[in-house]
């Protein structure tokens, strides 16, 4: 009984485990690509010179950024372990689970019709026994009819009355025996429905539940080992995110200002004060008449002779104007 229900049930507990199964399969895909795009993107990231040779990496600021540059690389080797054992723990072996589970299904469902179709096919031989039990029955009865009709029939040659006798024992002769084959079909048929009904189907039907209750645990499993690949690389991850958590804390911005006055200090004494220029002193002093502007020694003065420096700019060459 409700064999077709239970056909429809355990397809569609097949089909619930194979759509896990692609779910899995894509969630992996995805696990794959976001691993690949976050080591694409700290390659792109890290420093392309040595530290020895780059002073930028002197700094804290550049170090606790390379430093988070590698945790996320170890963050995404962590997605790619999750991929990985989501595609064997999962995608692999509950596929494999889902054809032993689909062979086991078709033999047992082959058991229970080839169950039917016998008991169909004894049904049916016992409706053949039984109309020609009834048919037979009928002959008999004519038969027995035109004999009785024949004996009292005082126009009937003795022969005719004979040969419809012998007819009509005949004809229930043969409705004897179909009578014992019919009772014989029912008897065998009775039996063959009995066992079908209470000891073949239900074990059938014990087969078709204790493989479709195998099939839901192994799922319900399934539907575990997606958080337990996540549960198992969280204390890894756990250290990542304390490691950029370390690396933020590390920045030390007054170390940093000390360690770029170390890397450009010219180790130049501190210039000394400017010095006044008096411009105005030559033009205190009156001339004579007959000097002219010229010294006595006859050659020309040049003011501010001696005394005009070269301006020196405190804060490197400076541009002329």
């Amino acid at each position: 009984d409700q064999f077709e229900v239970l056909e429809r049930h355990t397809q569609w507990g097949l089909d619930l485990l194979d759509r896990y199964v692609k779910f899995v399969k894509e969630r992996t895909e995805v696990e794959q690509a976001y691993a690949k795009q976050l080591r694409s993107l700290v390659k792109k990231y890290l420093p392309k010179r040595p530290s020895k040779d780059d002073p930028e990496s002197k700094f804290s600021q550049q170090q606790s950024f390379v430093q988070i540059l590698q945790e996320v690389n170890d963050f995404a080797g962590q997605r790619e372990l999750v991929a990985e054992n989501l595609s064997v723990r999962v995608c692999l072996e509950l596929a494999k689970y889902s054809q032993e589970m689909k062979q086991e299904r078709k033999m047992h469902f082959q058991e229970g019709r080839r169950a039917q179709q016998q008991l169909e096919s004894g049904f049916k031989q016992l409706e053949n026994s039984k109309r020609k039990f009834e048919r037979d029955c009928r002959e008999a009865e004519k038969a027995a009819q035109t004999a009785e009709r024949l004996d009292q029939d005082i126009n009937a040659t003795k022969a005719d009355v004979e040969k419809a006798k012998q007819q009509a024992h005949l004809r229930s002769h043969m409705a004897e025996e179909s009578k014992n084959e019919y009772a014989a079909q029912l008897q065998r048929f009775n039996r063959d429905q009995s066992h079908f009904y209470f000891s073949q189907m239900p074990q059938i039907f014990d087969k078709l539940q204790d493989m479709d209750e195998r099939r839901a645990a192994h799922l319900g499993a399934g539907y575990g080992l997606l958080s337990e690949a996540e549960l198992q690389v969280v204390p890894i991850i756990a250290k990542c995110l304390e490691g950029m958590k370390v690396a933020a804390d590390a920045v030390d911005a007054k170390n940093d200002s000390q360690v770029l006055i170390e890397l450009h200090k010219s180790g130049f004494a501190r210039p000394g004060d400017v010095e006044f220029e008096d411009f105005s002193q030559p033009m205190n002093r009156v001339p004579s008449d007959s000097s002219l502007g010229t010294p006595s020694d006859g050659r020309p003065e040049l003011r501010g002779s001696g005394r005009s420096r070269a301006k020196r700019w405190p804060f490197g060459k400076r541009n002329k104007t």
